[in-house]
């Protein structure tokens, strides 16, 4: 089976970053049962270290974290792997910010709260068009 294939086949990789842990581990939990395979990090620090360590389909990534900005992660993430798709979440108020990650390379930002199937939706749509 050539790369491609099994890239199409398999569980999409996600690398999910926030700093609310409980967040994280119920948006992971969920993810696993729509076929994909959800790595978590708590920081952009944890981040980091796994994206060097893995190669990932798509990132979601908070944008207000303790350790870092997320528009700082998501430049990092990009001179690591310039393909990687990434979605910005971002609180209420501060859309003018994710709008910035745009500018950076995230392919598009959700603003918390948001339906759980329509960031389920944005992760597959990411990752059709990364292929």
């Amino acid at each position: 089976m050539s790369e491609k294939n099994k890239k199409e086949s398999g569980p999409i990789k996600l690398l999910l970053v926030d700093d609310e842990k409980g967040f994280v581990n119920v948006v992971a939990k969920r993810m696993s049962k729509r076929n994909i395979d959800v790595t978590k990090a708590y920081s952009g620090t944890e981040a980091l270290q796994a994206l060097r360590k893995t190669d990932f389909d798509v990132a979601v990534l908070d944008l207000k974290m303790e350790d870092m900005d997320g528009i700082e992660v998501l430049k990092i993430f990009k001179k690591i792997d310039p393909d990687l798709s990434v979605i910005m979440l971002t609180g209420h108020g501060s859309e003018e910010a994710a709008r910035e990650g745009v500018k950076f390379g995230a392919a598009n930002y959700l603003t918390k709260p948001f339906d759980f199937e329509e960031l389920v939706e944005e992760i597959k749509k990411v990752h059709k068009g990364r292929r």
